[in-house]
């Protein structure tokens, strides 16, 4: 083995050349003998000793390096050294101030003749020499005038230029020059608060406006007589373009996400009460020819602005005034354009919105010159047939004192065109036997749907109401089935969908009426708690959520006690999916509920 390693040796010697493939070869020799050693040791993580240490070291560096920068300037020629020579300098043992002077350059005596002759020596500025004998006030003076000597400098037009010299002192005039200045404006300010400029009373605490009025009476005599900034003007209303593309982003946005009261908050953060018409014209030609479904929830929406008090009845008439007097020409280009006009408008005649009476007139002046507004308004009581019933509809008709003669033209035959447009409702004459329309039966799905819109669009109890009314029959409304998917539906919109799930008591509270007229029966108000029951079945029962639909429904009277226990002890075998757990999320409820009880016994 010695033989091969030696052998190896030889060859690297002879025939390797590169430096490197020789270290690398022996490094490999080395590695099998176990003699090996790495050029660097072993680094393992640093302790904070050590990087305190490393630290420090480094700023020791770099102390050290500044401090020779510095000697090398000192000593470099035309400086003072301290061996002396041709061009040593005198240099001051006070502050370490040294002021060059130059041998070829004359000495005029002239000017010292004319200095002590108009006597324009100030004496009491005159600092001779900064030095140890002159205390701390000729060391200050000395600092605050910098290393010029003790006399003023000159200004840079002067005849002879400024000299200064690199000392150890350098890095203080800076500071000694907000000394300075900081010195100088509590003078000022000691002065104005005396006179009382300040904030216009002795001792007054010093706020920001104060502080700022400070600041402002320091500048200076020619800021005082500164003309004052005229005051803010008010924000300049949007213009057409600009509301125009407002207008839009808000209406796209209401309609993707449907969330009206953003909607809301965004209209009456636009701040241009004037130009809101605008917003109503956008919104009718972006909506016109879509869905029935966005055009309901446009008008809900304009609704709702009327309601809140944002959107004048004024602006809104302007703007649909506008479309009203183009229709005309759009009726060529959409047939069924008298049909979607009145789901944008019929909205507004819910509760809140405009009367009867005022909408049907303005909305009309455009369209009688052209003999269309009777069109427009059969479209409109039609559309409120389906929300109430034919005889309210008549009702409201008759109570706003409207007449067929006032809308349509003189050669139309009002009787004619009351029949043809179904709307004899509004003569006043009851409908007779085979008159009367028959009511369609909803489906199940069909119905939840119905309620759920209703509730999701804010609509409020009476308008729900008049909704059932008119489109279901007696039966249909005192059936099981009604009261379940009421119950579902109310409830379904109170709950949070986070985690955990959380049910809004308000939302329930605000449909106490609704649910209280139908609920009107102990055999009613269980089959509602049947539809809670499943709902949570098909939620996958979620904690406390059941608890606290109980505690709202019970604190509202909207279910009485009675019925309550009567769902505890149900046997109906109908109503046995998921139940056990169901009534276990409750079981704190019927304890709390039981209490009064017990503590009446005992009593």
């Amino acid at each position: 083995m010695d033989e091969y390693f030696n052998q190896m040796n030889k060859i690297i010697k002879e025939k390797m050349t590169s430096s490197r493939i020789r270290f690398m070869l022996q490094d490999v020799l080395d590695l099998r003998k176990n003699i090996w050693v790495p050029r660097r040791g072993d680094q393992g993580p640093k302790t904070i000793d050590q990087i305190h240490k490393e630290a420090e070291l480094e700023e020791h560096q770099e102390q050290i390096k500044v401090h020779q920068q510095l000697l090398s300037k000192k000593e470099s020629p035309g400086s003072h050294t301290p061996g002396g020579g041709p061009n040593s300098q005198p240099q001051d043992d006070g502050c370490g101030n040294t002021v060059p002077i130059s041998k070829d350059r004359p000495i005029d005596t002239n000017r010292l003749y004319k200095i002590i002759k108009s006597g324009g020596m100030d004496l009491n500025n005159l600092v001779l020499a900064p030095g140890g004998k002159a205390g701390c006030k000729g060391v200050w003076r000395s600092w605050e005038k910098g290393c010029s000597g003790g006399t003023e400098a000159k200004p840079a037009s002067s005849e002879r230029p400024a000299t200064s010299t690199l000392n150890h002192f350098s890095a203080l005039q800076q500071t000694s020059s907000l000394l300075s200045s900081s010195d100088t404006d509590h003078r000022d300010r000691d002065h104005f608060d005396r006179s009382g400029h300040v904030d216009g009373r002795e001792g007054s605490p010093i706020t920001k406006r104060s502080f700022s009025r400070e600041s402002q009476e320091r500048g200076g005599r020619s800021e005082e007589s500164a003309p004052t900034p005229p005051p803010s003007l008010p924000k300049p209303s949007l213009s057409e373009e600009e509301m125009e593309k407002k207008s839009k982003a808000i209406i796209d946005e209401y309609l993707h996400i449907t969330d009206l009261k953003e909607a809301l908050q965004c209209v009456a953060e636009l701040n241009s009460a004037s130009m809101l018409y605008v917003f109503v014209r956008q919104g009718l030609e972006s909506t016109l020819e879509r869905s029935t479904t966005v055009r309901e929830h446009l008008g809900l929406l304009l609704h709702q602005l009327v309601k809140v008090g944002t959107l004048p009845t004024e602006q809104y008439y302007k703007g649909l005034q506008e479309i009203l007097e183009v229709t005309e020409d759009m009726a060529i280009d959409i047939p069924y354009m008298w049909l979607y006009l009145a789901e944008l408008i019929t909205p507004m005649l819910h509760e809140g919105g405009i009367p009867m009476g005022q909408l049907f007139r303005e909305i009309s002046k455009p369209l009688v010159p052209l003999g269309k507004a009777g069109v427009l308004l059969a479209q409109i009581l039609q559309l409120l047939c389906k929300g109430m019933t034919p005889k309210k509809v008549g009702d409201l008709w008759i109570e706003a004192g409207l007449n067929w003669n006032d809308f349509l033209p003189e050669d139309k035959d009002v009787n004619k065109f009351v029949t043809e447009q179904k709307v004899e409702f509004t003569t006043g004459e009851e409908l007779g036997p085979k008159e009367v329309v028959k009511k369609q039966l909803l489906s199940g799905e069909e119905l939840s749907k119905q309620l759920d819109r209703l509730l999701q669009d804010k609509a409020d109890n009476k308008h729900i109401m008049d909704w059932v009314e008119a489109n279901l029959d007696e039966e249909q409304a005192a059936s099981n089935h009604f009261v379940r998917s009421l119950m579902a539906s109310v409830c379904g919109i109170a709950i949070i969908c986070e985690h955990p799930y959380k049910a809004i008591a308000e939302q329930i509270m605000v449909r106490a009426e609704l649910l209280q007229k139908y609920l009107n029966d102990e055999e009613k108000e269980l089959q509602a708690l049947y539809a809670l029951q499943a709902m949570m079945v098909h939620m996958e029962e979620p904690a406390n959520l059941l608890c606290m639909f109980f505690d709202t429904l019970y604190d509202e009277d909207i279910i009485k006690e009675e019925a309550f226990y009567k769902w505890e002890t149900s046997k109906d075998p109908a109503e046995q999916t998921g139940r056990g757990v169901v009534l276990k999320s409750v079981t704190a409820f019927f304890t709390w509920l039981r209490e009064p009880e017990e503590e009446s016994d005992k009593e």
